[in-house]
């Protein structure tokens, strides 16, 4: 196990950022990981992770840890009726469509959702969403204009809700 890999199962908070960089706006959680990485400084309690396409395998590991985080926040792009191209919200676990939730599923059915199993724990898991439209079927690398303007927007809300839970004093 590497030493990343190691502090998952060690830090009371968890941000992820969820996606494909290869693939237009599916890398907005990975482009928000690297803007916090680059403009803030986070606590030892804190651990701030491009997972790209492994979300799942870090969800199933921590089901099965003895000591679980407290909170974990989840970073992804979604689509979602209703929303605007680049508009940032953050949404239930529960709530996340269901083409993204297959993304944190081992079976792809909702009965077998790691995330539900991980909050029945007692973590608390939010999810910090930003609509797209589509997601190219190709390689296609880069955010739209929208979306990178929304990239700020994440890491703000990332920031607050540290803050609320003064995690920066841990």
């Amino acid at each position: 196990m590497n030493s990343v890999t190691r502090l998952i199962y060690e830090k009371p908070v968890l941000i992820f950022g969820c996606g494909n960089t290869l693939f237009g706006n599916d890398g907005f959680g990975p482009e928000v990981i690297r803007y916090l990485n680059n403009n803030f400084s986070f606590p030892e309690s804190v651990l701030v992770l491009d997972a790209g396409t492994g979300i799942r395998d870090f969800i199933f590991d921590l089901i099965l840890v003895e000591k679980k985080p407290e909170l974990i926040l989840i970073i992804d792009a979604v689509t979602m009726e209703g929303r605007t191209q680049g508009e940032v919200f953050t949404i239930e676990p529960g709530l996340v469509p269901r083409e993204k939730m297959a993304d944190f599923s081992l079976h792809q059915s909702p009965s077998s959702n790691l995330i539900s199993q991980l909050v029945e724990q007692g973590v608390e898991v939010k999810v910090i969403a930003m609509h797209t439209e589509s997601v190219p079927n190709e390689i296609c690398p880069g955010l739209c204009p929208r979306a990178e303007q929304a990239v700020e927007q994440a890491a703000d809300i990332v920031i607050q809700e540290l803050k609320s839970r003064d995690a920066f004093n841990q």
